[in-house]
């Protein structure tokens, strides 16, 4: 059980991450001015997917709170790392983001101590 909280631990966040990339993209850059900016994001926590974002982030803590009573924090943490190779993936694909030779290397750094990391 507790490899199927980290999974989801990965997965809410994941899905946090990509919806408010999606939500923030489509409302624009946020303004230089203060009171604009209190506008711009008063704007944002209204939106429905920015608040399910919101949402999934308080799952994952939930669900980060399951793992750690399953698992010592120094083998459970590395596999968070999982989320950057997701997003990584994903905002390729979902937002057209570039693949570089410098991120394609950073990520296989990332797996690889994920590798070295979870060994028992």
């Amino acid at each position: 059980m507790g490899y199927i909280y980290i999974f989801l631990t990965i997965i809410f966040t994941v899905y946090g991450q990509l919806i408010l990339k999606w939500r923030m993209n489509l409302k624009g850059v946020m303004p230089d001015i203060l009171p604009e900016k209190i506008t711009y994001f008063f704007n944002a926590f209204l939106d429905l997917w920015v608040i399910s974002g919101f949402l999934s982030a308080f799952l994952a803590s939930l669900t980060w709170m399951a793992t750690l009573t399953k698992f010592e924090l120094s083998y459970a943490y590395p596999f968070m790392s999982l989320s950057f190779v997701a997003v990584f993936f994903l905002s390729i694909f979902l937002y057209s983001e570039p693949l570089t030779w410098q991120k394609a290397g950073g990520l296989s750094l990332i797996i690889l101590g994920l590798i070295v990391l979870t060994q028992k």
